[in-house]
């Protein structure tokens, strides 16, 4: 993990557990998949992710796959680009893995914070 993901990490983390109440863009598949979040941080606008098999809501069961695998990994990096950032951001659902664009989701931010389809 780099010092951007590090700093984006430890800003989420301060949100505790009402992190919803500063979400700016929830981005969801056409199949209504939670895919990844934006939150609004301290130190700008953080991008969240969880790659590979999880839970989708509070109803949900633990994050165990159906054949009882690790809960996946979770992406974590600060949205405004960096001098050597990748425009593309890794993100899934069941639908499977998406490549997010980091620019797109600035001007979704910008101009029309909510709920994001993608796909």
């Amino acid at each position: 993990m780099n010092e951007r993901q590090q700093r984006a990490e430890r800003a989420l983390a301060t949100l505790g557990s009402h992190r919803s109440a500063h979400q700016r863009l929830n981005i969801q598949c056409p199949r209504s998949h939670h895919v990844a979040g934006v939150y609004e941080t301290e130190v700008g606008l953080v991008y969240q992710a969880i790659e590979g098999p999880h839970a989708h809501g509070s109803k949900d069961r633990v994050d165990t796959t159906h054949h009882g695998g690790a809960r996946g990994t979770e992406y974590v990096d600060l949205l405004a680009a960096g001098p050597m950032s990748d425009d593309g951001l890794p993100a899934w659902c069941d639908c499977g893995p998406w490549t997010l664009s980091r620019t797109q989701l600035i001007e979704d931010a910008a101009l029309r914070p909510g709920t994001v389809r993608v796909g």
